[in-house]
């Protein structure tokens, strides 16, 4: 049984949607008795080595970004607060140039303290947890990251190994489930109390998908609710008073077995009294994301009744928790909480607009490896004859797309071209990364044409996904289109300004292959939905698939370069997943993409129009994209774009008349 806790409404002590409007008290502060005690736990979660607001793939500074500015909140709330602490969620350690930098040109000797450990060290945390990305760069290389922490990290859910305990607390785990944090709080009063925090981590277990490569034979990964059942009962028998989980994992409230996004069910499990969450890169509580789901209370911040928060992402938020604790004889319970993610900035005037300043000691702390990233980014590594961008990227065929594809297909030929696989012919799927949506309207490749540096090619590809080659037939060819599709909605003939994209789909799962034509008829439904569930097994949106001019064969066999997330099975493609893999190469995308620059020396972007929309009759649709788009808009022929005012948010509102 999940316990119902009292949320308290926040109006009272909020006043506006900003940090700079909070009362200087919290209720809990103003009502603790003798008895009780105000306890305020803060929350980082996906910084991605974010760690100063300085987007490096733009090449320029960004209000929305940075644990630099996060830092500011979470010494505020120190200052204004009793008793407060402070937790990391994970996923810290990949995400932008300076990891790369560091991973792959630097290095870490034994002893090295990691740039965004440098950061997290001046903090204070007390504890944090694994998230996915930690395993991008291998694991001995994450041991090294973890040395250089002056803080612990757990996690009940990695196992050492290949095999799994019938007990898994009988697991050999590869760091410790929990922590029993002991701590002196003070009350209402004045008077201070021990008190035991127990701090129990998870991560995701696809991890074992995600990062094979690095993964495979040497651990294992639970169930996180399994986990959890078993590891709680145990932190209450070690007396701790409080537990609070870490859980890099969303908010997903249809159950089932290894679950990606657990947290609403972790959340239920007997024992955990509060829930820091992340993965998602979304913001809870707030106006926008997980409204009118079962169980979930969005504006209270509360999952299964339990207090919930998930931080953002790249230190856009501070997430916030606050308990009212009550002493039960010598025991502390939860009485109370509410729940808040805090941001860093706010839009004014379709601008973002900072609300807090830097952390001078972080700034200074990075300096150097600033600069060394700025040098590593700026490299040329070759020329480009037309500009890169991505304005237009999920509504025709599109450049930045285009050399990705171009580079996988010049590699994956090369290598397999003395195997069995030689004559197959290769065709490569590649998607759309920067495209607007939750990043906002600067959220696009926009490479002009000339010098192109590493900076514009991890601009094009923003993972350090590593190529894959999957064998798949034309049929599968066909199916594995159909579930990128489901990012158009249904389109009714002679309907005007119908709403094109499904802001549901991810961007990256919206995959375009190259070497095949094709045509996208919006008419009919899609044929799947986001998750890769079948909504309508007769439905068929790819008309004209083509290869060489001829209809594709559903037997035929091809080969399709693509990488390591999509052929291990990420996005829940249809049949698209190890079993298909017949190539794993030892490089990344973005190592590829920069060698075939350079082997080029200029490059030709220019997009092929191999793939467009079937007419459908009197009907014009909308999409929104970046305000830039407007200097490309000429480019684009193979569907008649036209603009159609201002959209949300600062992005720019297009029309297409199918």
């Amino acid at each position: 049984m999940s316990r119902l806790v009292r949320p308290v409404s926040r109006r009272s002590f909020l006043a506006g949607s900003t940090a700079a409007a909070f009362v200087m008290m919290h209720p809990f502060s103003a009502r603790a008795q003798a008895n009780q005690a105000h306890l305020r736990i803060m929350e980082t979660t996906d910084i991605h080595v974010n760690v100063l607001p300085y987007d490096y793939y733009a090449d320029k500074a960004n209000d929305t970004m940075g644990l630099s500015r996060t830092a500011s909140l979470i010494e505020a709330v120190r200052k204004e607060a009793t008793n407060a602490m402070l937790v990391d969620n994970g996923d810290f350690l990949q995400g932008n140039p300076m990891g790369d930098y560091i991973a792959y040109e630097k290095g870490m000797k034994d002893g090295d303290v990691h740039p965004v450990m440098k950061g997290m060290n001046l903090l204070g945390y007390e504890a944090s947890t694994l998230g996915n990305h930690e395993f991008n760069y291998g694991l001995s290389f994450m041991d090294k990251v973890l040395a250089g922490a002056n803080f612990p990290f757990v996690c009940a859910n990695l196992v050492r190994g290949t095999e799994l305990a019938a007990n898994p607390r009988d697991d050999k785990l590869y760091l410790k489930p929990y922590l029993i944090l002991d701590k002196t709080i003070k009350d209402g009063a004045g008077a201070e109390h021990p008190i035991k925090i127990g701090v129990i981590g998870f991560v995701p277990p696809q991890i074992m998908l995600w990062d094979a490569k690095n993964l495979s034979g040497n651990v294992a990964t639970r169930d996180i609710v399994q986990a959890a059942k078993a590891w709680v009962p145990q932190m209450k028998e070690e007396g701790a008073d409080i537990v609070i989980a870490l859980s890099h994992s969303g908010i997903d409230v249809k159950q089932g077995d290894m679950m990606e996004n657990a947290s609403f069910f972790l959340a239920g499990v007997d024992g955990i009294d509060a829930v820091f969450t992340g993965h998602q890169h979304l913001v809870f509580p707030g106006k926008k994301d997980f409204q009118d789901l079962e169980g979930v209370d969005a504006k209270a911040g509360t999952l299964q009744g339990k207090p919930a928060v998930m931080g953002g992402f790249w230190g856009s938020h501070m997430g916030l928790i606050d308990l009212l604790l009550e002493r039960d004889g010598s025991k502390w319970k939860v009485v109370s909480a509410t729940s808040e993610a805090r941001p860093i900035f706010e839009r004014v005037d379709n601008r973002n607009k900072a609300t807090v300043e830097d952390d001078k000691r972080l700034v200074e702390a990075l300096k150097t490896d600033h600069e060394a990233t700025l040098a590593y980014v700026r490299r040329p590594v070759g020329k480009t004859a037309a500009p890169l961008y991505s304005y237009f990227a999920l509504v025709a065929d599109d450049p930045s797309v285009q050399i990705v594809s171009q580079a996988q297909t010049w590699y994956i030929k090369d290598l397999l071209k003395d195997t069995e696989w030689k004559d197959l012919p290769v065709l490569s799927a590649a998607a759309p990364f920067k495209s607007g949506g939750r990043g906002g309207p600067d959220y696009y490749t926009d490479v002009p044409a000339g010098d192109v540096a590493i900076k514009n090619v991890a601009d094009l590809y923003l993972y350090p996904n590593t190529v894959r080659a999957v064998a798949v037939t034309g049929a599968q060819v066909k199916e594995w289109l159909e579930m990128s599709a489901g990012i158009f909605n249904r389109i009714e003939p002679g309907k005007a300004d119908q709403k094109l994209i499904n802001t549901d789909f991810p961007a990256y799962n919206f995959d375009v292959i190259d070497g095949v034509t094709y045509r996208i008829d919006l008419s009919q439904p899609p044929k799947y939905d986001p998750k890769g569930a079948v909504l309508d097994a007769s439905a068929n949106r790819i008309k004209d698939l083509m290869f060489d001019g001829k209809p594709v064969d559903p037997v035929q066999k091809f080969v399709v370069a693509t990488n390591n997330y999509r052929a291990g099975g990420g996005g829940n493609f249809p049949e698209i997943n190890d079993s298909k893999v017949i190539f794993e190469a030892p490089d990344t995308n973005r190592d590829v993409i920069v060698r075939y620059i350079m082997e080029q020396k200029t490059i030709n972007p220019t997009a092929d129009a191999n793939w467009s929309f079937v007419p459908v009759e009197g009907a014009t649709v909308i999409f929104e994209t970046g305000p830039k788009a407007k200097d490309f808009i000429a480019d684009v022929k193979a569907v008649k774009i036209e603009p159609a005012g201002e959209g949300e948010n600062g992005f720019a509102k297009y029309r297409i008349t199918l």
